[in-house]
């Protein structure tokens, strides 16, 4: 069996942990080609050590010397490699099969679309990447044959609960929505005017996921949803009216497709991600993830409701961006990871999160538009311009939390 060459674009976050527990139960089917850290040097020796990659990417020259060093002392023939430059390379290189795209942020939009321009098998992790550049990423895939295969684990169980060949617009195959569930995060129940004095280790505390803190953040104001919604978008060629966003505390049930005879498919599974990396993984085969079967004798009852917009008005954003299209979902991406990175550091107050970002929007779409887009630089540029403006609005409020 030919073994299946996987880069693992973030491989020290939570993703790329639970990618390689995967890869490490079918050592006959998996090899790792290489893996990428941002700053965690220590954590990814390990993993170099374990995995033994031909190379591994980190984000500067300081810290690959540092990695290097350790990797000498463990006698590891990996490459050390450095910068955004060096994770285009490694995702695009010949000898790899797959590439995980776990960066978080912005900043694994240009790998991914590197892999996408290279014809690989991509699983998409990093749902910002599509979020930022909508067609222009889908339209890479479709160009260069690269296969596109979601791992949220909502669109992953939308890919699940949808037809296997569904090129065609979701009406035509029969579909009348697509349903996004949403644990509702830590703040579900909380009083409205608590919500203020949010401190961000509370808002990291997920009760069902155990994700970075970003990533746990965005579930706390459900702009992950917002964001998923609009990646949904892209993925299933569906209009913002057919995808419906549902709460649903216990995440057993991933998200769900509605056909226009009444039936309502579903994805229901413990809430781990190896699960939807598993299927990515050996996509159109099943593997065994290590996540245990799910035990549907202790769910007596499941809950959904419909989501507040005034408890989670990020939600409401991410719907208005999507209607105006164009650089306006880049803009919302940017001034959510200013804004959550300034909550994180005590900068922001929780509650101004939506704030920042609604005001960017207005400011940067005005500056912009909604035009169409077409290449990678004026993506970025738009980003650029659209941090600018959220720092602005930022410095405006002052600090409303400090750790």
């Amino acid at each position: 069996m030919h073994k299946q060459s996987v880069c693992i674009l973030g491989s020290t976050g939570s993703i790329g942990v639970s990618t390689l527990d995967v890869i490490a139960r079918h050592p006959e089917r998996y090899q790792v080609f290489a893996l990428s850290a941002h700053t965690q040097v220590q954590k990814l020796a390990e993993q170099c050590r374990q995995f033994q990659p031909q190379f591994a990417v980190v984000a500067n020259t300081n810290l690959a010397a540092q990695l290097r060093i350790i990797l000498d002392q463990m006698h590891s023939k990996t490459q050390v490699m450095a910068g955004a430059d060096a994770l285009c390379a490694i995702a695009s290189d010949v000898a790899c099969d797959t590439v995980m795209a776990a960066i978080v942020g912005a900043a694994g939009l240009a790998p991914s679309l590197a892999a996408a321009r290279a014809g690989k098998k991509i699983l998409l992790a990093n749902k910002e990447a599509l979020v930022m550049s909508g067609a222009l990423f889908m339209n890479t895939v479709k160009e260069h044959g690269a296969q596109l295969l979601p791992i949220d684990s909502e669109h992953n169980a939308i890919f699940q609960c949808l037809p296997r060949q569904h090129d065609a617009s979701l009406g035509d195959i029969g579909v009348s929505k697509i349903i996004l569930t949403a644990s509702g995060g830590p703040f579900l129940q909380r009083s409205l005017e608590s919500l203020h004095d949010v401190t961000p280790d509370e808002a990291i505390a997920h009760p069902n996921w155990v994700m970075g803190r970003k990533i746990s953040v965005d579930s706390a104001t459900m702009m992950n949803k917002g964001l998923e919604v609009i990646e949904a978008h892209y993925l299933f060629t569906a209009p913002a009216e057919k995808i419906e966003v549902l709460i649903h505390p216990q995440s057993v049930v991933h998200s769900m497709v509605s056909y226009t005879d009444g039936s309502v498919l579903a994805q229901m599974g413990n809430p781990d991600m190896r699960t939807p990396i598993a299927y990515g993984l050996a996509f159109p085969e099943r593997v065994a993830s290590g996540v245990a079967q799910l035990d549907l004798t202790r769910f007596a009852h499941l809950h959904f409701q419909k989501p507040d917009f005034d408890r989670f008005p990020c939600l409401a954003l991410a719907y208005e961006a999507l209607k105006v299209g164009g650089f306006a979902s880049t803009i919302l991406n940017a001034a959510n990871e200013i804004a959550v990175e300034a909550f994180l550091a005590g900068r922001l107050g929780f509650r101004s999160i939506e704030a920042v970002i609604s005001e960017t929007l207005a400011d940067a779409v005005g500056q912009v538009g909604a035009g169409a887009l077409t290449d990678l630089e004026s993506v970025l540029a738009v980003d650029g311009l659209a941090r600018r403006c959220a720092e602005s609005q930022i410095a405006k409020r002052g600090v409303n939390y400090v750790e």
